[in-house]
C-alpha cells in the first residue's frame, strides 16, 4: 500500500492542490503505470480466453526438434 503526505494548498479558502514530495509523486507514477499494465493484459487475456491452443509437445513433433 502506498502511503502518501499531501499539503493541501487553497486558493480563496476553498482545497485547490495537493503537493506530494517527489519520491512519492514517482512511487504514485510507477503505481499507475503497473496498474495499466496489468489492465492490458487482462483485457488481452479475455480476447484470447477462446483461441485454439497446442501443447508444447504437439509443436515440437510438428516442428520435429
Amino acid at each position: 500500500m502506498l502511503t502518501l503526505h499531501p499539503s493541501i494548498l487553497e486558493t480563496d479558502g476553498k482545497k485547490a492542490f495537493a503537493v506530494l514530495p517527489y519520491e512519492e509523486f514517482q512511487n504514485l507514477q510507477e503505481e499507475l503505470d503497473e496498474y495499466e499494465d496489468l489492465k492490458d493484459l487482462r483485457a488481452a487475456k479475455a480476447k484470447e480466453a477462446d483461441a485454439p491452443i497446442e501443447s508444447l509437445s504437439s509443436v515440437r513433433s510438428a516442428l520435429k526438434i
